[in-house]
């Protein structure tokens, strides 16, 4: 039942921006901290951010920092990740995703968005 539908991704030149989105649905969504995960190609997962319920408090990796702003709206149910200063490095499959009940862990996935960045 739970669904998180994740878009935005496209191709972008180095030092452009994108902004991701995730809806969701079949769940509470402002009882859960939610994040995006990326997956660039080759390699595997990486914690992008993560927000908490009330999305008062967020947190990233450092090679984001300053570049990308994680945010919701609790009264839509949507999640956005907000990218500029794209690197070519940023290249990778973005998922937006759901954190289990009382758990640290990911229970639900979207399906992924594929990032481009390219000269």
């Amino acid at each position: 039942q739970v669904q998180l539908v994740d878009s935005g991704g496209g191709l972008v030149q180095p030092g452009g921006s994108l902004r991701l989105s995730c809806t969701a649905s079949g769940f509470t969504f402002s009882s859960y901290p939610l994040a995006w995960v990326r997956q660039a190609p080759g390699k595997g997962l990486e914690w992008v951010s993560f927000i908490n319920s009330g999305g008062g408090t967020t947190t990233y990796v450092d090679s984001v920092k300053g570049r990308f702003t994680i945010s919701r709206d609790n009264a839509k149910n949507t999640l956005h990740l907000q990218m500029d200063s794209l690197k070519l490095e940023d290249t990778a499959v973005y998922y937006c995703t759901k954190f289990g009940y009382g758990s640290r862990s990911m229970d639900s996935w979207g399906k992924g968005t594929l990032v481009t960045v390219s000269s």
